[in-house]
């Protein structure tokens, strides 16, 4: 089911610049406050993991999209992550909104390799997306 929340062109900007330019290594996006549309709330060129899981709020809903570095012996790899940041503190009707409205923004970033949803930090933490890019 589809919540009807559009997404903003900035949004798909923003992701193409991390895809293709290298220099942004996060992408933090959120609901407006009207609830229409999906929109930019952070970027962010630090490539430390820790920066990111900190810019994720602990009692309300995000979606990310994060560079993920990784070297498990044949070199740098990465591989872009999309996560569903739906804390267990978020109020239940901000938790809906955000899962009937991830697809529109999912569908719309082409090139993601994994998708993680996420509840509590150990389901975010580094080794569960490490543990994930390296089983591809």
């Amino acid at each position: 089911m589809s919540s009807g929340v559009a997404v903003h062109d900035q949004c798909l900007t923003t992701f193409n610049e991390l895809k293709l330019g290298k220099k942004i290594k996060y992408i933090v996006f959120k609901l407006s406050d009207d609830n229409k549309e999906i929109v930019v709330e952070k970027t962010s060129e630090s490539g430390e993991y820790d920066d990111f899981v900190a810019d994720l709020p602990g009692e309300s809903c995000r979606y990310a999209v994060y560079d993920f570095q990784f070297d498990q012996g044949e070199g740098q790899r990465n591989k872009i992550t999309f996560i569903a940041w739906s804390p267990d503190e978020a109020k239940i009707k901000t938790k809906m909104l955000y899962a009937s409205s991830k697809d529109a923004l999912r569908r719309a970033l082409v090139g993601v390799a994994i998708e993680i949803q996420g509840t509590d930090h150990s389901e975010i933490a580094y080794e569960a997306i490490l543990d994930k890019a390296t089983r591809r």
